[in-house]
């Protein structure tokens, strides 16, 4: 990607991040509710009329529209998203402390993913229309018929309630609490990556660098692992990059069921709340996700495939 194009690519990531935040700022303004009596009411205040008109006063909710949002996009820019009206903390303060859980769960589940769908694609285009193939194409159906609620309740039910390997919630615990939640969100990946690394080694092995491979006594391994799973990996970068934004902004169901503190369970307690300004920083933030992980993988496909590198 030249300097022009990174260029290119930063000014659509603003003008991307302007019009969430317009959109966001505009939906939860219309909201039904006041966020004033919202904040009270989180910390268990009755307040009289005047008492809520001069928090609106002070905290210039009582101004037009669009004052109110140039004063709070002002804000942002200056790293202030304001201040959680359930928590009463800062609500970048509360979005980095969800960060590093969700950042590990994400993680676990895209390499629990790869572990699973990468060897049974691979085998079921290699054995193409035979007992393993079918064998997977089967499972990687029953996979994508399932939720991810009624696999973590199931989860549930047998490692936790049955078995007692695990811990109900992810409340507290160490590396186990993120067993169950990155299994569930791991299924319903796998099952879909397995088709899509199937489609894609098939097409790669229909090519004529690999009947040449073949024809010249390479051994079958070397030519499945160091040509056509390199070719075979383009494609998939891009599902990875919107898989990880995905689960970097939070998986809200899962995250509920185990009780995950990640952001998922924080934009789901936000919007409970009424919670303004942490609804607004969650939307932001995970538009952010988005847009930076697609410019990392536009980036990496230089470095992936030689032919972008020179240019064709």
């Amino acid at each position: 990607m030249s300097l022009k194009d990174f260029g290119k690519r930063i000014l659509q990531i603003v003008i991307v991040l302007l019009g969430v935040s317009f959109l966001t700022f505009s939906l939860t303004y219309l909201a039904p509710g006041d966020p004033v009596r919202s904040m009270y009411a989180a910390s268990g205040v009755i307040p009289s009329e005047e008492v809520l008109e001069s928090m609106r006063e002070q905290l210039g909710l009582n101004k037009p529209f669009l004052v109110q949002y140039f004063n709070w996009l002002g804000n942002c820019l200056h790293g202030d998203f304001g201040t959680s009206f359930s928590s009463g903390k800062p609500v970048v303060d509360s979005l980095l402390a969800r960060l590093w859980p969700t950042l590990k769960l994400s993680l676990l589940s895209l390499a629990l993913m790869l572990l699973i769908a990468v060897p049974a694609g691979m085998l079921a285009a290699v054995k193409r229309n035979k007992w393993p193939d079918y064998l997977v194409r089967a499972c990687t159906f029953f996979g994508i018929s399932m939720p991810n609620f009624w696999v973590g309740l199931l989860l549930i039910y047998l490692l936790a309630l049955k078995l007692n390997l695990l811990p109900v919630t992810s409340i507290t615990g160490g590396w186990q609490r993120m067993v169950m939640p990155a299994i569930t969100m791991a299924f319903a990946m796998a099952a879909k990556y397995t088709r899509q690394v199937r489609t894609a080694v098939l097409d790669e092995l229909s090519q004529d660098y690999v009947v040449g491979a073949r024809c010249r006594g390479i051994k079958e391994s070397v030519i499945l692992w160091r040509h056509v799973f390199p070719n075979a990996l383009l494609p998939l970068v891009t599902m990875l990059g919107l898989s990880l934004g995905n689960l970097l902004g939070g998986t809200a169901v899962v995250e509920t069921i185990f009780s995950y503190p990640g952001l998922g369970s924080l934009a789901v307690s936000a919007i409970t709340a009424h919670d303004y300004y942490l609804i607004q920083g969650v939307v932001l933030w995970i538009a952010l996700i988005y847009m930076v992980i697609n410019l990392a993988v536009d980036i990496s496909y230089t470095y992936l495939d030689p032919r972008m590198r020179e240019g064709r």
